[in-house]
């Protein structure tokens, strides 16, 4: 899997030119859609089947700030799952430093319950296992 690369826009920084911190989790979603599309299975495609993936846990450890026009290249790996999470990690880099550690956990709901991705997506589960081997 390639890592995702997010150009930093002006309106991303604050009045100190660095990107503010609530933006990495933007980030930390495109790269998330970004990697699901590089397996071949899109969020887009989840929900046109039903099923949503909401966060239910995130955590940011910021290293080293970015500015405007900085590429941060963010690596997604799978850090744990089970029946009904997953829990991605992101590694962020920018101009050869490591900018941001952090970590996302999400659900899977159909009609507003808990719903099985090995179940309900079973070749999605699988490609998801296969890059863990």
């Amino acid at each position: 899997m390639k890592p995702y690369e997010h150009v930093v826009k002006y309106y991303e920084c604050d009045k100190m030119g660095i990107v503010h911190h609530s933006n990495y989790v933007r980030f930390m979603e495109e790269a998330r859609v970004d990697w699901m599309d590089q397996l071949g299975y899109g969020f887009d495609q989840l929900e046109a089947e039903g099923v949503v993936s909401p966060v239910v846990a995130i955590s940011c450890n910021y290293k080293t700030p970015t500015k405007f026009k900085d590429v941060i290249f963010i690596e997604v790996k799978i850090a744990e799952m089970s029946a009904l999470k997953i829990s991605f990690a992101y590694t962020m880099k920018a101009n050869g430093k490591l900018v941001c550690q952090a970590s996302s956990t999400h659900c899977f709901l159909e009609n507003g319950r808990p719903v099985g991705l090995e179940q309900r997506f079973p070749e999605l589960y699988q490609k998801i296992k296969d890059l863990d081997a």
